[in-house]
């Protein structure tokens, strides 16, 4: 308070050096703490009583006994040495050999690159053009890598841009176009422009490619789009260069429903990347064993990450994340070494409270929009658990109209859907139903989608619903027959 709504001028004085005292030792007291300086007796106790490590003692024990010694090996994006590549032989030969005309001056053929997850497209191609961007720089010149992944791109305008900021960051260019505002030609030109400014030679390398499906026009999906005119951009001279690109899918009937002038003109070579097994897994992460101290892995460590890896249909890289995430438990324990028990509680860690505490930090629209695709997973009377997007939409309709809540398009609730495959909640693949009947997105969860909904209904609204299990699978039900009726 003033002096002027005291009784005194004095007492306002008295006030104003007993806070300015205050603040001084508030502000040294904080000073102190920030430089490890609290004062403490010989047992580290405080003039509180307790104990109390300071931020920088903290810091400095974060780095003792580590189990790791080069933790980047067990990073799953990692580009490794070809020395540590493992049942690839097949693959890596046929990439090597469609890539080869490019130092010869001629331009490689188009590649799709295709077969489940974490079984090496994104390792082996990344391997060898790491290998060409090398000998390109010492004859002089540039080799162009635009790598992108396309999981999180909803439309055409979108990937073009990003491949525009790709090709910039590279160059260390400006972007030169907005982000919008502006027509997908536009942002066309400008790519065209920094790959002939910058680059000799160019790979747009497409992961995840047929998650790209954006607003279609004629049923034409937007990955289709783009490969036609990335395909064909060094045959009407946009590119100056070699140009070739590699689309990179999960799905192995991606070409399907490719649009006849972008199949005619992408016209790739196939590679195929079959599953790992038990045997491969292993050699895999014994060929990054050097990630880990010489004594700080025990015997059976890496023969049980290898089984458990292959139990989840071959994925190395679900493999390196256990391996590591094996180490970094033994490192928060402090155990100096990484044993059997610490795998096991890191697999059930992944198996469960990664996904499920990822849940709790959903919006409401991402809660109700994965609470509406997860019943239909588990009160589907079918015998696959997989969820048509037509179908989870429905649901997810009914149960916004059940809470009064804000209601999503079906494109927003298939964009929000989609998103939670970056979490690893759910696996997403494009269907069609025939000529003339369209396309969808099927999701599958990757984990226990019940267990999901339990956690979900933690969020108060939703639990009138969850009571009404026969509603529900009358609700779900009802619209898979109509949906596969039609």
């Amino acid at each position: 308070m003033t002096g002027s709504e005291e009784d005194g001028t004095g007492q306002s004085t008295f006030d104003e050096g007993v806070r300015s005292r205050v603040d001084e030792t508030q502000s040294e007291a904080a000073r102190n703490a920030v430089a490890g300086e609290t004062d403490t007796d010989a047992d580290g106790e405080t003039a509180e009583g307790g104990t109390q490590r300071s931020i920088r003692d903290m810091l400095d024990d974060e780095g003792e006994a580590s189990v790791f010694i080069n933790r980047d090996l067990v990073e799953p994006d990692t580009i490794i040495d070809e020395e540590r590549i493992v049942g690839r032989d097949d693959q890596l030969e046929s990439v090597v050999s469609f890539l080869r005309p490019t130092l010869q001056g001629n331009r490689p053929p188009n590649m799709l690159l295709y077969g489940p997850a974490g079984t090496g497209k994104s390792l082996i191609i990344g391997a060898v053009t790491q290998q060409i961007i090398e000998l390109y720089q010492s004859k002089g010149e540039r080799f162009g890598v635009v790598d992108v992944n396309c999981q999180p791109i909803n439309t055409l305008d979108q990937a073009v841009y990003e491949l525009v900021q790709t090709v910039a960051t590279d160059v260390d260019a400006r972007v030169g176009v907005p982000e919008t505002g502006v027509s997908t030609k536009c942002k066309y030109r400008r790519l065209y422009e920094l790959i002939n400014e910058h680059y000799d030679s160019v790979i747009f390398i497409l992961d995840e490619i047929d998650l790209l499906v954006g607003r279609r026009a004629n049923d034409e999906p937007a990955y289709s789009k783009l490969l036609y005119q990335l395909s064909r951009a060094s045959n009407t001279n946009d590119i100056e260069g070699r140009v070739s690109v590699a689309a990179l899918t999960n799905d192995p009937k991606f070409m399907e429903d490719i649009d006849g002038r972008a199949e005619s003109s992408f016209n790739p070579r196939d590679v195929y990347f079959p599953d790992y097994d038990a045997t491969q897994l292993r050699e895999i992460l014994e060929n990054r064993r050097d990630a880990f101290r010489r004594d700080a892995l025990e015997d059976d460590v890496i023969p049980l990450v290898a089984a458990f890896a292959a139990q989840s249909h071959g994925d190395a890289r679900k493999a390196i994340d256990l391996f590591r995430g094996a180490g970094d438990l033994a490192d928060d324990r402090r155990d100096g070494r990484v044993t059997e028990d610490h795998v096991r509680e890191s697999q059930e860690e992944i198996d469960k409270d990664r996904s499920l505490k990822l849940v709790e930090g959903l919006t409401t629209q991402k809660k109700i929009s994965l609470y509406a695709t997860a019943v239909v997973a588990c009160h589907s009377n079918r015998s696959r658990s997989s969820v048509p997007s037509p179908v989870g939409f429905k649901v997810y309709q009914w149960v916004t109209d059940q809470l009064d809540a804000d209601q999503m398009t079906r494109e927003t609730y298939v964009k929000y859907v989609k998103e939670l495959s970056t979490y690893g909640l759910i696996s997403t693949s494009r269907k069609s139903r025939g000529r003339g009947g369209g396309m969808y997105m099927e999701f599958t969860f990757t984990g226990d989608p019940e267990a999901m909904m339990d956690r979900i209904v933690d969020d108060t609204r939703l639990e009138a619903i969850a009571s009404q299990d026969e509603l529900l699978r009358t609700v779900v039900n009802s619209q898979l027959k109509e949906f596969h009726d039609q």
